[in-house]
């Protein structure tokens, strides 16, 4: 296998003229020479997608992970791209690489996850509080500012501004500032019983409504009025057994028809 060297300036000079290569690689067949060819291409092409991975630094992530996922993108131009479309392979293999390192950032390193819509308007919001800060000194730019200058609304930036807090996660053990030793979890309530009333009332309320209108008197006096079976029983011109056993029924066949519908 023969790669040509460099006859000409090139923004990378460590880089050897590829063209003849690709054009090479683009018609040999699956095999060992061409995956061979493929790999050289790789290797010759490596210092510029660290260079470009380089330029990523300081945002959370460490320069070897950053040197892997700019290599994952120079295998993809590698791989895909067609010197039969007249195109250099670094104006092709430049925005690849630099595109695979932003969906790395964009995909692996928000601790919340956020919609890619809300993180281009952070990055807008972000953009635009950089360069107008460079325009008015002295203060951070409005809301009203940023949102003339990018040409979003201003509840598009207000959404972009909560977004740029959402790479890292405060943890709920942390002390809040200007507190003496609160942190997040002692804000956080327990189980709450009476949403299970809530619930329950909700499920037996059509069960309820089917009742006949005696029945449906007897609970109300019983668990709305607190009456005893005795009151309950001289009020409707009933035996207090009579009631019991109402009672009984009504219980009976509200279980039934709630366990049904859950089932």
């Amino acid at each position: 296998m023969r790669v040509t060297t460099r006859t000409k300036a090139h923004p990378h000079d460590d880089a050897p003229d590829t063209t003849k290569d690709f054009e090479r690689l683009a018609r040999l067949p699956e095999g060992p020479e061409r995956k061979a060819l493929r790999d050289e291409l790789i290797r010759l092409w490596l210092p510029m997608a660290e260079r470009i991975a380089v330029r990523f630094r300081g945002r959370g992530e460490s320069v070897e992970d950053l040197y892997q996922v700019a290599a994952l993108g120079l295998v993809k131009a590698v791989d895909h791209y067609d010197p039969a479309r007249g195109t250099a392979f670094e104006a092709y293999a430049v925005p690849t690489v630099t595109g695979e390192i932003k969906r790395h950032f964009r995909d692996h390193l928000w601790s919340l996850h956020v919609p890619r819509r809300v993180q281009d308007l952070r990055n807008r919001v972000r953009q635009a509080e950089k360069e107008l800060s460079q325009t008015i000194p002295g203060r951070p730019p409005t809301v009203a500012e940023i949102a003339a200058y990018a040409r979003m609304s201003e509840d598009e930036v207000r959404t972009g501004t909560e977004a740029l807090e959402c790479f890292s996660a405060l943890s709920l053990e942390a002390e809040m500032p200007g507190t003496d030793g609160y942190a997040l979890t002692d804000a956080i309530g327990g189980p709450d019983p009476r949403f299970d009333v809530v619930v329950d009332r909700v499920a037996v309320t059509p069960c309820l409504e089917a009742l006949p209108e005696r029945e449906r008197t007897i609970l109300y006096l019983r668990f709305f009025r607190g009456m005893t079976q005795s009151g309950i029983a001289e009020q409707l011109g009933i035996s207090q057994m009579h009631v019991s056993r109402l009672l009984s029924s009504c219980f009976d066949r509200l279980r039934e028809e709630v366990l049904a519908e859950a089932g």
